[in-house]
């Protein structure tokens, strides 16, 4: 079995992850990649059986997809129902009860291909967008053990009864989420900063061209 495994650079799960799948399949090539940087043109020229996607910072382009005889596989924080950039953040904002994440085959329009499974779990009161992220990154790991292990045993990954449940949430309207406006109650501030806040917060009021963001004192 030939896999070209593409991950988060510096993310511990992801290292774990590599680790593993390059102990079960020895010929897997291991890249890592962080937002902003090029993608590596020289991956365009592989060719296998699999493309795993593991918290990839890069959109997998069409012509290394077409390359992997089996497909790509994708795993990222977000059920069906928050694709695309900011899923946490919305969800969050959104005041859910439930999240979860997406284990799918990659097309070339970012989540828009076949759901293979989407495991959920319960949001807490207490919990934060770094919590849920967390629980998801536990979630991924565990799916990429599992999708790993049928692979190895021959078992076909069949696909879920699940579909995409809306378009991929984009960049600008997560930058919108993140602005405070001075006709807002106070309620929406809050939500929007509580829908913002990572290990920091994202919330900005812009005035006369110029943001200012958020800081908790």
């Amino acid at each position: 079995m030939k896999i070209l495994f593409i991950g988060k650079k510096n993310d511990p799960n992801a290292v774990i992850a590599s680790n593993y799948i390059k102990l079960i399949f020895p010929g897997t090539e291991i890249v890592f990649g962080s937002r902003g940087e090029k993608f590596p043109e020289e991956l365009l020229q592989w060719k296998g059986d699999y493309v795993f996607s593991y918290l990839s910072q890069w959109v997998i382009p069409k012509s290394l997809l077409e390359n992997a005889e089996k497909g790509g596989i994708n795993w990222h924080p977000g059920p069906p129902e928050y694709p695309g950039i900011g899923c946490t953040n919305f969800a969050v904002y959104n005041d859910e009860k439930e999240f979860g994440i997406t284990c799918h085959y990659m097309l070339s329009k970012v989540d828009t291909g076949k759901i293979i499974e989407a495991p959920r779990f319960a949001i807490l009161k207490e919990d934060t967008v770094y919590s849920i992220t967390q629980k998801c990154y536990s979630l991924i790991l565990n799916s990429f053990f599992r999708i790993v292990e049928k692979i190895s045993n021959g078992e076909a990954l069949e696909s879920s009864n699940e579909d995409w449940k809306r378009k991929p949430y984009t960049r600008k309207e997560l930058d919108a989420l993140s602005e405070i406006k001075p006709e807002m109650t106070t309620e929406e501030i809050e939500r929007r900063i509580k829908a913002t806040t990572y290990d920091r917060p994202w919330a900005f009021m812009e005035v006369k061209g110029k943001k200012f963001y958020y800081r908790e004192e």
